[in-house]
């Protein structure tokens, strides 16, 4: 059976996270306009810098701060008018921050597919974008 497109884009996030820098948490996230991926991102350090895999996490309060998250990642592979209206689908549901970025980014539509706590629900706050929790079997 051919797969929907949300579910394509989502296993495409999931190849994306495997070049995650970060060994505490390895998400991958992928912006798509009218069935085109416009960007890709996953957990990594800035560029230039150390990686964790190489010097280590820096850890505070619980968070690596060393890498950028994949969803910044993929917004900054995007310009304004690619992020306008678009989807983002990310491995891992964001966190408060990066929900702030991908609201104030033009995306309308977040799919995301393990759950994953966060301080604050954004989305809640900005009815325009669409947040979708579609599990896969595999991730159960």
């Amino acid at each position: 059976m051919r797969k929907d497109w949300d579910t394509y884009f989502l296993d495409i996030a999931f190849e994306v996270a495997e070049r995650s820098t970060c060994p505490r948490r390895m998400v991958g996230a992928v912006v798509v306009k009218n069935k085109r991926i416009k960007g890709t991102g996953y957990n990594g350090s800035a560029s230039g810098l150390a990686h964790c895999t190489d010097e280590g996490c820096i850890v505070v309060n619980n968070h690596c701060i060393r890498t950028i998250h994949a969803e910044v990642n993929a917004l900054l592979e995007c310009t304004p008018e690619e992020r306008q209206g678009a989807t983002i689908y990310v491995t891992d549901r964001p966190c408060a921050e990066c929900s702030k970025l991908i609201i104030s980014s033009g995306i309308t539509r977040v799919v995301f597919a393990r759950d994953y706590h966060f301080d604050y629900d954004w989305f809640k706050e900005a009815p325009w974008v669409e947040l979708i929790h579609l599990e896969r079997e595999k991730d159960k």
